[in-house]
């Protein structure tokens, strides 16, 4: 059975009212940290934070939850490497946990988007640049999508895309925590495709190439945009002014609808590249 390093049993105490605020972006922003439900995606947070993108700062436990051996051993492991665990009641615990999909653990953790300046990733494979995708449930699936595929990591240009958004990272499975991702502009990631020599490969509506007829695989940057709102001209401009390599590809639309979801989108694109690499 574990032991808690605190139990708390009120709604109005401070640590559970911190804790509920992370929910809120701009709580987030304040203090760097976020909230994790589930084990699965505690324990890849876990896994993580050797490689110091992610710091477990405390645990918080549904007291009443059932006796689960496997879980009170993980939380001793995490005790001894520092992490507080703490007991709450069950009305505190539904204050903080993300409906009945939190396993009775829900964690806080120390963890954001990297600035572009860090994010470092193997050349000779693709990268995924999305623009706009503000739904955490998309950023999450896409995130899926680039660890399934190999894709070498994600750029979000959007201060509004927040890998940090606990719906975000429960929708991504934990692979938020293993598959590289920066928060920049749309200029900032045109200027690194440009200095990266990434050929920019658009998925648009319109789209020269039907997306298999395009090269995808290699040192490319698979660009999406927003459903609402597409991408914007800076790309064009960029590619008009020769400082990126850029192609547009499509992906035809038998029925009325004009797109597809942008995770589908770019789950068909990483697999696409996938297909195309040359096998070990």
């Amino acid at each position: 059975m574990t032991t808690f390093h605190e139990q708390i049993t009120s709604t109005a105490n401070p640590r559970v009212r911190q804790a509920a605020r992370l929910r809120d972006a701009d709580a987030r922003r304040e203090t760097g940290l976020t909230l994790v439900d589930g084990r699965r995606e505690l324990a890849r947070a876990a896994a993580a934070a050797a490689g110091t993108q992610s710091e477990i700062v405390e645990v918080f436990v549904a007291a009443d939850a059932p006796p689960d051996g496997d879980r009170d051993a993980w939380l001793d492991t995490l005790a001894a490497q520092g992490t507080r665990i703490i007991g709450l009641a069950r009305k505190p615990f539904e204050k903080i946990a993300f409906g009945s999909r939190n396993e009775s653990v829900v964690g806080v953790v120390r963890f954001s988007g990297r600035p572009l300046e860090q994010f470092t990733v193997a050349a000779g494979r693709p990268v995924l640049v999305i623009e706009s995708v503000e739904k955490p449930g998309n950023l999450g699936a896409i995130l899926r999508t680039a660890d399934a595929a190999g894709i070498a990591g994600v750029i979000a240009c959007d201060a509004a895309t927040d890998p940090a958004n606990p719906a975000a990272i429960r929708a991504s499975l934990g692979t938020v925590f293993t598959v590289p991702v920066a928060v920049t502009t749309t200029q900032a990631a045109i200027d690194w495709c440009g200095r990266h020599a990434r050929r920019v490969i658009a998925a648009l509506p319109e789209g020269r190439l039907v997306w298999h007829e395009a090269a995808l695989a290699g040192n490319t940057a698979l660009l999406l945009g927003s459903e609402a709102h597409g991408l914007s001209p800076a790309w064009q401009q960029a590619s008009d002014a020769g400082r990126i390599e850029f192609e547009t590809v499509r992906l035809p639309m038998q029925g009325i609808a004009d797109s597809l979801n942008v995770s589908a989108t770019a789950a068909v694109l990483a697999y696409e590249a996938l297909r195309q690499a040359p096998q070990k």
